[in-house]
């Protein structure tokens, strides 16, 4: 699946997840927070496309993703993804340990 139908699938996930998404520019990686009761996700517009699919897979595997419809092709991208997350998240606990 090519990344810019990706992260348009990715983007709707989390709309229907209930969150909003913000697209700026700027020194930041991007992420999720609640600002007065609003879900919002904030996604650096300037970041590689991965990076910012990514950050909504992260955010996609902590909602209840079962009541979700996902598409089979984008299910399977989110599980590579998801991976990925767990090794770099292992990797960077094991420097923190050293």
């Amino acid at each position: 699946m090519k990344i810019e139908k990706l992260l348009l699938e990715l983007e709707s996930l989390c709309i229907n997840g209930g969150f909003t998404i913000r697209k700026e520019r700027g020194g930041f990686r991007g992420d999720q927070c609640v600002i007065e009761g609003d879900k919002l996700i904030v996604i650096n517009k300037n970041r590689p496309m991965e990076s910012q699919a990514a950050i909504l897979a992260r955010v996609i595997q902590n909602l209840n993703h079962d009541d979700l419809f996902i598409k089979p092709a984008v299910r399977k991208e989110l599980e590579s993804i998801w991976k990925r997350i767990e090794k770099f998240e292992a990797e960077e606990k094991k420097i923190e340990n050293e």
